[in-house]
């Protein structure tokens, strides 16, 4: 079957465009790559993480899933994508920033809020992995300052940092100041990012005006 007619489009646009642009980049890129930062994102498609950062390529190496959440380290026979993608960027890629990328509207959290937590179907492929939310806890503090929806997307985000922690590889690189962990929160309608601030405990927006 044939390419929608929209993607062959636009793969015409890239080819013509940004790759005739930046075909240096694109030809040095194929030699390796070394990503400043890993980004574990949700698949939504309204969440264009290139687009939130302003990136080029080779700038990201990104891992989108469900809900944008890391499980426990779990050294099992199973397949465990997410946890193999945070491995290889950390010990083969070496990154120095890890960030876990929230965001509004999230099916998978509201689906697991409203409807399964505590009695998802783990026959199921969603329900399992969504299982990674068992446990939640949703901050006070953030339920006095946003939404009950935007506090357990909240939530979301301070599990899956504290679940990136039982990896003794980021623990190490972590203690030893090499590596940083992000926790982030993009709301779609208004083009915001909330980070995490770890010693107050609390999400406020990223500055805008280049003052950090």
């Amino acid at each position: 079957m044939p390419l929608p007619k929209s993607l062959l489009e636009g793969y015409r646009r890239f080819r013509s465009g940004r790759y005739a642009q930046d075909e240096a980049r694109y030809r040095k890129l194929a030699g390796g790559q070394s990503p400043g930062a890993m980004v574990i994102a949700c698949c939504d498609s309204r969440v264009d993480v290139s687009a939130i950062f302003d990136t080029d390529p080779g700038d990201l190496f990104v891992m989108r899933n469900v809900a944008n959440l890391v499980p426990t380290f779990e050294p099992d026979s199973g397949l465990h994508a997410t946890s193999a993608a945070v491995e290889y960027a950390v010990t083969a890629l070496n990154v120095p920033n890890v960030i876990v990328l929230g965001h509004s509207q999230c099916g998978g959290v509201a689906a697991y809020r409203q409807t399964l937590k505590g009695k998802a179907d783990e026959t199921r492929f969603i329900g399992r992995w969504l299982t990674v939310l068992d446990g939640l806890d949703v901050h006070k503090g953030d339920l006095d300052a946003f939404s009950e929806e935007t506090a357990f997307e909240l939530a979301g985000v301070r599990q899956s940092l504290a679940n990136l922690r039982s990896f003794d590889a980021l623990k190490e690189r972590e203690a030893a100041g090499l590596l940083k962990l992000h926790g982030l929160h993009f709301d779609i309608g208004s083009g915001t990012v909330l980070a995490l601030d770890e010693k107050a405990d609390s999400f406020a927006p990223l500055p805008e005006d280049g003052c950090a």
